[in-house]
């Protein structure tokens, strides 16, 4: 068990990847910054998916950097790993949200 969450472009190819364990409350600021509470099922996701505007994927870019306070982590920094991997998710989706207008990404 645990979280798989998958960016998908419109010909749905995986563009975004991110991995939690179960026990790994990190996925929920992935969650809490896609605004997708509802596709978090506890122990992994809902097995569901949703379309994502370009305006919720910025959305979504916004409160990373307010939240971390940085607008990206750099290799020297030591910031942790599941940081990173929401931060490239995120901007993943969002080069292929303003190049298709959304995005789609599945709770797994």
């Amino acid at each position: 068990m645990g979280h798989d969450i998958y960016g998908l472009n419109k010909a749905r190819e995986e563009i975004a990847y991110a991995r939690f364990s179960m026990g790994n409350h990190n996925a929920l600021l992935l969650y809490r910054f896609l605004d997708a509470y509802q596709f978090y099922a506890g122990v992994s996701g809902s097995g569901k998916s949703s379309v994502f505007s370009l305006q919720q994927v910025e959305k979504a870019m916004k409160g990373y950097k307010k939240f971390f306070k940085t607008a990206s982590p750099s290799e020297s920094d030591c910031t942790s790993w599941d940081q990173k991997q929401i931060f490239l998710f995120i901007q993943s989706c969002l080069e292929t949200a303003q190049k298709e207008k959304s995005v789609e990404v599945y709770f797994g």
